[in-house]
């Protein structure tokens, strides 16, 4: 689901899946990385995976844009700032 226009609205925002289908999406966090200067964001479509899990999707994004586009997370190490901070707001939550 990356390199697609994101449109902005509150807390969700729609992107056009592959096959030109509209998908909801929530936004979890969006996080500006002081080191790189790079913006994230953290979304789900709300769907499962095989084990009942919801999908989390992770991406790169200027939020100047009117109509921001998702790209790639590439580094490990930008993955592990992303899990991190999945892993701290889902501890936070279930305490």
């Amino acid at each position: 689901m990356d390199n697609k226009e994101m449109k902005k609205e509150d807390t969700t925002f729609t992107i056009i899946g592959d096959n030109g289908e509209e998908i909801k999406c929530e936004i979890l966090f969006t996080y500006e990385d002081e080191k790189s200067k790079k913006n994230y964001i953290a979304y789900t479509d709300n769907t499962l995976d095989e084990e009942g899990n919801t999908k989390v999707y992770a991406s790169i994004f200027n939020p100047e844009e009117e109509n921001p586009v998702l790209l790639p997370i590439e580094s490990d190490e930008e993955w592990k700032l992303i899990e991190g901070i999945l892993s701290s707001l889902t501890s936070d939550k279930e305490q």
